[in-house]
């Protein structure tokens, strides 16, 4: 059986410790190793990787995937999904929306998530059968009723291609919508939905490192989760609500 608060605690303190690794090195000259179409690849992403996953092997047995070194073993039920750096080009250009994002995942469900906000000291975290907290702040998802009314948080996946029809039925989408916001960080639109400060968050075509940590937010403070289509290289459909909008 799984020891939830436990590895709850091994999250939370590897995220911190690379929040503060980012947050250290952000004024510093940075390293870029690719900057092609929309993809940017920093240095200081590996970097903070290793070190979230040298903290959590030293307190933790279970496999890791990572977005910048993918997996060296059998993932198997049970893994640690981490993202040293979601929101790389926002970081790269002083933006301040960006974090660390941890989860654990169980069956392909994110049963614990961590997300580091560092640039505002908001630690993110839940477990299945407690709250989402955000820095001991019980949080919950809105109320809005309706898409009229409502935000969505959304983006278009770097790799991802879009014909002109397809781009049609996304305006025709977004214009349900009250406000549409794409920020350049998948976890922490998660986080804001989890929070209640935004009320979906959907793309199609996102990395599973991107969103796992944020499912188990949302799923904590009251909201509705679908992770579906996961490919081999582990992009997926998702979709985070407040569980009262539909579509």
């Amino acid at each position: 059986m799984l020891d939830l608060p436990n590895l709850l605690d091994i999250a939370k303190d590897a995220a911190l410790l690379a929040g503060k690794h980012l947050q250290d090195n952000q004024s510093q000259e940075l390293q870029i190793l690719l900057n092609s179409g929309r993809d940017v690849k920093l240095q200081i992403d590996q970097d903070t990787e290793e070190l979230i996953k040298k903290e959590i092997s030293a307190r933790s047995d279970l496999p890791i995937l990572g977005e910048e070194s993918g997996y060296s073993e059998d993932l198997g039920d049970i893994f640690w999904v981490i993202d040293p750096l979601d929101g790389t080009s926002n970081y790269l250009r002083n933006i301040p929306i960006s974090c660390v994002a941890i989860a654990l995942i169980h069956k392909l469900d994110p049963v614990i998530g961590v997300i580091n906000d560092f640039n505002n000291n908001h630690l993110y975290y839940a477990h299945d059968g407690i709250p989402a907290y955000m820095n001991n702040q019980n949080l919950n998802v809105s109320q809005v009723d309706s898409k009229a009314q409502g935000t969505l948080v959304t983006g278009i996946p770097a790799k991802t291609n879009y014909s002109d029809e397809e781009f049609q039925t996304m305006i025709e989408e977004f214009q349900e919508w009250k406000k549409i916001r794409m920020i350049g960080s998948a976890a922490m639109a998660s986080a804001y939905v989890a929070s209640g400060k935004a009320d979906t968050y959907k793309e199609n075509g996102i990395f599973l490192w991107d969103v796992a940590a944020g499912a188990a937010l949302v799923k904590s403070a009251g909201g509705a989760v679908s992770i579906s289509d996961l490919q081999d290289d582990f992009r997926v459909n998702a979709r985070f609500s407040n569980s009262v909008i539909q579509d």
